[in-house]
């Protein structure tokens, strides 16, 4: 998993691009992990199969693609869909790498990427700076979001609950609950109430699990010590968090019982703005009932439905603060379109189920059992988190999800598709390539595109990432202040092109009527 480690570790230090410096380079490693992945299994021979989630997970890829197709913002749909592919391309190479025998490196490996994360957002609320962390969203480590790393750091929970429980010796159940507590305080420090509901709701599923099968772990010493040492991790990493002092800023004398009393407070603050805000991602989705708004486009419409005093519109900008909705249900419904939605949430139950039915087998190991389980707690935890913020539409906990749910789902009922000769899955792994490939350029001209800006090259960043609203209507207005009148005009109307309801663009191109 060395592109997961990749996708936790990589930022940039372009402050003018504040989320895209973080979230940008992570899109490049999962789209050269997951289709040099894919290729690597494909081209090797390996069976695949053709499940009913496999079908769903196609369909849905259609409907995403036609919907990016008519987009307003082409960029942005490109964008949006590539991450949707590289996570099927994920979701097929761990499935296929666990059926040949590398299950647990697999999970293993994923939930070493959650804890290295975790760690990221401890080293820097216990002081360590670096220009590739943010201090606006602290402790987001090199996420630059603590809420983006608490997502992740709680999809890493059934991960490293699974190797405690399934170890069979002590010093590897004790990895794991060490992992455990440093996931447990990343989460404490970032004060994320969708995360902390997140696990609230896994802790019932697993809870709801053992009572199913009542007495199934403590007749297995093994379990046993794991449940030990998965309480004992999770309790002195969490209250090693409040104890020790670290250098985070919190404007509150008691700010960690101040999130927990407004953990479901949708009366005021960040929770009402979250209902208003559905309320008009849905209306968006009325609009656009077949296709939505277009993929990875809630930014361009939204602010066409919401009123001005919308808080999710920027005060200062006109447009949206954040470039998707506080919800992967509300993107996927507001941008992809009813039967996108429908498709997904198949996708999303056709998991949980896959796992329930795993965990209620009792004519297989425990490991595979526990497995199973830890796949649907993991489903409920993304989710969860999924309803409040921002998960799966972002590059990390995508690589994460997708590739834990192939390792850990139970082997497929179905039967392996024919297989194919040496002239089709060359085929195949060209096609595969030249997809990533596709996903990966547009991803590092966009990185390129980013360091011209930042070194006041504009036109070279304009040339590079055609589809950079920033840099065109900075490009556009440093034109119309000099003598190139009719290139910053140009620049003017493709920037509006881009995001039509930008006040700050209107103004810019009204001066070329």
């Amino acid at each position: 998993m060395v592109f997961g480690v990749v996708a936790v570790l990589i930022a940039l230090p372009y402050r003018s691009f504040d989320l895209d410096r973080f979230l940008v380079p992570k899109e490049l490693a999962l789209h050269v992990g997951a289709a040099l992945a894919l290729v690597l299994v494909v081209a090797g021979g390996a069976a695949l199969t053709r499940t009913r989630i496999d079908r769903t997970l196609i369909f849905f890829l259609g409907l995403s693609a036609a919907s990016a197709l008519f987009a307003p913002n082409g960029w942005l749909a490109m964008r949006a869909l590539a991450i949707s592919v590289s996570a099927a391309f994920a979701w097929w190479a761990a499935r296929a790498a666990a059926a040949h025998g590398a299950r647990d490196v697999l999970i293993r490996g994923l939930a070493a990427v959650t804890v290295i994360g975790a760690a990221t957002a401890l080293a820097q609320a216990y002081g360590v700076s670096s220009d590739l962390a943010s201090m606006s969203r602290a402790p987001g480590g090199t996420f630059g979001n603590r809420n983006f790393m608490a997502h992740l750091a709680a999809a890493g929970v059934p991960l490293l609950g699974y190797l405690a429980l399934s170890a069979r010796g002590f010093p590897g159940a004790l990895v794991a609950s060490i992992g455990l507590g440093i996931n447990a305080a990343a989460l404490v420090l970032s004060r994320t109430r969708a995360a902390w509901l997140a696990l609230v709701a896994c802790a019932v599923v697993v809870v709801l699990a053992w009572l199913w099968r009542r007495g199934t772990l403590w007749r297995d010493a093994a379990a046993r010590r794991g449940l030990t040492l998965i309480i004992a991790g999770m309790v002195v990493g969490g209250a090693g968090a409040i104890v020790i002092p670290n250098s985070l800023d919190w404007r509150s004398d008691n700010p960690y019982l101040e999130s927990a009393k407004g953990l479901v407070n949708y009366h005021e603050g960040s929770g009402r703005g979250r209902l208003r805000q559905y309320a008009n991602s849905v209306k968006l989705a009325l609009h656009h009932p077949a296709l939505g708004a277009g993929t990875g486009n809630w930014a361009v419409e939204y602010p066409g439905i919401a009123p001005a005093n919308d808080p999710s519109l920027s005060q200062e900008t006109g447009m949206t603060a954040n470039p998707w909705p506080s919800s992967d249900w509300m993107a996927m419904l507001s941008e992809r379109g009813l039967p996108a939605f429908i498709a997904w949430t198949m996708l999303m139950a056709g998991f949980a189920l896959a796992g329930l039915m795993g965990w209620g087998r009792l004519d297989v190991p425990l490991d595979e059992r526990l497995r199973a389980i830890a796949a649907t707690a993991m489903v409920v935890v993304i989710a969860a988190e999924g309803a409040f913020d921002a998960v799966l539409l972002l590059a990390t906990p995508t690589l994460v999800f997708w590739g834990a749910m192939g390792a850990l789902l139970p082997p497929a009922a179905a039967p392996a598709l024919a297989p194919m000769g040496r002239t089709r899955r060359a085929l195949l792994s060209l096609l595969i390539l030249a997809t990533g490939c596709a996903a990966a350029e547009y991803s590092s001209l966009k990185i390129a595109s980013m360091a011209a800006y930042n070194a006041g090259q504009l036109g070279r960043a304009v040339s590079l990432d055609p589809g950079s609203f920033r840099a065109r209507l900075r490009y556009a207005q440093l034109m119309m202040g000099r003598t190139s009148r009719t290139r910053g005009c140009v620049e003017a109307k493709s920037a509006l092109a881009l995001f039509p309801r930008s006040p700050d663009a209107k103004r810019v191109a009204a001066g070329c009527k």
